[in-house]
């Protein structure tokens, strides 16, 4: 009788776990989530097994019991990507981005066949992608950029034919590009392949994709040969990035190829013509000489002899020389009126200017043994009083070129004056002539500097070269020709015409002013520190793309006896125009920027001497907020002050529309609301008081990048 009772309790137990199980779909999900080793306490604390459904866990959505998508991003998910995620056969939206999966990519995902959006961004996944990628016919989105995936791409991409977003960068795909790739994904509005191996010519075919909105980003790759002019056929809003690969020949001059400026195919040595400053070569003699023989009268042999060809062969000889010197001494004489035009040019541009040339600006300072009083040749006397060193030995510079150059005065700092230098082959360079270092030792100076040489990156300004004697020192860097990020959100005072900056190009710099800062945080394990991140500072190219500069000035501040303060950098720019009466800029800016300085500043910076990392972040949030806003920095309302981070919580606080912080001048984006919040939000973590609030300038990049 005990023994019946206790079967039947066994039965009955088992009846109800039985019923409790819950069903497949949440089967999968315990699977992925028993193949992670570690995720945060609490992310997934509600996925349990005694549930019917999954459909309440976290980062699920169903749809008649049945899940429809997994988002679960950023959660510091760390183990296998486990395939049992295929079995879940209604997923259309996969979304593990930011986590650390590491693995292969199984084939079995490629059973869900409805899949639209797959997002497994910033992981660890490696190997290559599987050809079952191709029996996803609705995919739309595929981000599986930041990882490690190598080998090619898979040629069965193509059959993704609905594929709106594809995004690749950052990997170690190989080989060359599938074929078919423009004619088959015909709706794609991003593509972006760089950071990668790949190879081989860029298709023809690549014309095709007419829905491109965004960019079509294909740098930092080995695609070789020339560049399809058809690529000119390219919607002309679209931003064609070819930079950093082995492509040659002349760049097409059509269609959207033509607004781009010289970033886009930057890193290309063979390549020449505009937007580049590399011309393109003339016909090779043996054409020209062919075009000359076929230019010439020919005899018809009806009336001539050999006298008669001799001597028609002559005079034609003759008057081709003629004609040829003439034109060289023409072109001689027309170069050295150039030359000489503009270095007249050069001595009258402003009274603020002294002399002609670099040599000349540098006289005035008779102690100073680089540029001494008796040119060049005192200084091949005099070698070992000075040392100029080419840190970037890809650009052809000696100081022989910078004595010859035209020098103009920028500005000056609390470390020194800024020059805008024209060599003679017309490059354009800065120099930062820092003040007198006293008796510093050369090889001090010369470790700090090389740190600073060490730093390359498409978002912070190259040091090319340095020179260093005992009295002066000088650090040659790339021009950047559109000023700095202060004078683009605010105007500044002398500016003759003010171009308010759109949502788009604000992100844009945004994310290059994130992607320069995280390299500078991870470039070493000394863990580099800016330190002075400020608007001033923050230089804009030809195609307003960010570079920050001013990196490792603080240390070579204290290494001159002038600099009493590493805090003053905001460079005062000399204009010779004469500002607009009615420029509502010049007022505000001349009055505020002075005292914006410190409220870039991290609050902790004032008590702590060793320098953070999430100093950069803090000054990063408020050089966003001042991005978004046009405000400066600092706000007084009546009597009381307060910081803008202050001002933006108080408005927030009293829920006051998006339209009443935001520049005026962005009320035409205001359609891009989610995507400015979702910044905003970003800036205001990065502003956090304390310093273990901010995100590491890696995540933040990562989250930016999510953004159109």
């Amino acid at each position: 009788m005990v023994l019946q009772v206790l079967y039947l309790v066994f039965l009955l137990c088992n009846s109800l776990a039985f019923i409790s199980c819950v069903n497949e779909e949440g089967l999968a999900l315990l699977s992925f989530k028993e193949s992670l080793t570690h995720y945060p306490e609490g992310s997934l604390s509600n996925w349990n097994s005694s549930d019917q459904t999954p459909c309440s866990w976290t980062g699920v959505a169903c749809r008649q019991d049945k899940v429809v998508s997994l988002s679960i991003p950023s959660r510091n998910l760390y183990g296998i990507f486990s395939p049992a995620l295929g079995n879940l056969s209604a997923i259309r939206h996969l979304n593990l981005r930011s986590n650390e999966l590491f693995g292969s990519l199984p084939c079995e995902l490629f059973n869900a066949k409805d899949l639209q959006s797959l997002v497994l961004s910033g992981n660890s996944l490696s190997g290559s992608v599987p050809a079952e990628i191709g029996k996803l016919s609705y995919l739309q989105t595929l981000d599986l950029s930041q990882n490690s995936f190598n080998g090619s791409i898979p040629s069965s991409i193509v059959q993704c034919k609905r594929l709106k977003m594809l995004v690749f960068g950052e990997n170690h795909f190989s080989g060359s590009l599938p074929d078919g790739i423009g004619t088959s994904l015909v709706s794609l509005q991003k593509l972006n392949i760089s950071f990668n191996n790949l190879s081989g010519s860029i298709p023809e075919d690549m014309s095709n994709l007419s829905s491109l909105r965004a960019t079509l980003d294909m740098s930092h790759n080995f695609f070789n040969g020339s560049i399809p002019a058809s690529l000119g056929a390219l919607p002309e809003t679209v931003y064609i990035d070819l930079s950093y690969n082995n492509l040659s020949g002349p760049i097409p001059q059509n269609g959207a190829l033509i607004n781009l400026g010289p970033t886009a195919f930057v890193g290309n040595p063979l390549l020449c013509g505009l937007p580049s400053k590399i011309s393109c070569p003339s016909s090779s003699p043996g054409s020209n000489s062919q075009s000359l023989i076929n230019n010439q009268p020919q005899n018809t042999g009806r009336s001539s002899g050999m006298n008669g060809k001799h001597s028609n062969s002559s005079s034609g000889i003759f008057v081709i020389t003629v004609i040829a010197g003439v034109m060289i001494g023409i072109c001689i004489a027309g170069l050295l009126f150039s030359n000489w035009y503009k270095k007249v040019c050069a001595c009258k541009v402003s009274e603020h200017f002294v002399g002609c040339n670099f040599e000349q600006k540098f006289m005035a300072r008779k102690d100073f043994s680089c540029f001494a009083k008796d040119g060049l040749e005192t200084l091949s006397e005099n070698l070992e009083h000075y040392h100029f060193v080419q840190v970037d030995l890809q650009v052809n510079l000696d100081l022989e070129q910078l004595l010859k150059a035209s020098a103009f005065l920028l500005g000056k700092s609390g470390i020194g004056i800024v020059y805008k230098v024209v060599l003679e082959d017309g490059r354009t360079l800065a120099v930062r002539r820092l003040g007198d270092g006293g008796s510093q030792r050369f090889r001090e100076f010369q470790t700090a500097i090389e740190a600073i040489g060490k730093i390359r990156h498409q978002n912070i300004v190259t040091l090319l070269a340095y020179c260093w004697s005992v009295d002066e020192k000088l650090l040659i860097y790339d021009y950047i020709p559109n000023g700095d990020l202060a004078s683009a959100i605010h105007g500044k005072s002398g500016m003759v015409s003010f171009t308010p900056l759109s949502w788009p190009v604000r992100l844009r710099i945004i994310k290059g002013l994130a992607k320069g800062l995280a390299y500078i945080h991870e470039f070493s394990p000394r863990k580099y520190v800016h330190g002075n991140l400020r608007p001033s500072n923050i230089l804009l190219g030809q195609n307003m793309e960010p570079h920050i500069s001013d990196f490792g000035l603080g240390r070579l501040a204290n290494l001159t006896e002038e600099s009493s303060s590493s805090s003053s950098f905001q460079l005062e720019q000399i204009m010779t125009e004469t500002p607009p009466q009615n420029s509502p800029y010049v007022q505000r800016v001349a009055s505020s920027l002075a005292a914006a300085g410190p409220f870039y500043k991290a609050p902790e910076a004032s008590k702590v001497t060793k320098p953070s990392q999430k100093w950069d972040v803090y000054s990063f949030g408020v050089i966003i907020l001042e991005m978004i806003s046009a405000k400066m920095p600092f706000k007084r309302i009546g009597s009381l002050e307060m910081d803008l981070i202050q001002w933006f919580q108080l408005s927030i606080d009293k829920r006051k529309p998006l339209v009443d912080l935001l520049d005026p001048f962005l009320a035409p984006d205001v359609d891009m609301e989610e995507e400015i919040i979702a910044v905003l939000k970003m800036a205001l973590a990065c502003a956090h008081k304390a310093p273990e609030g901010r995100p590491s300038m890696r995540f933040v990049c990562d989250n930016l990048a999510r953004l159109a």
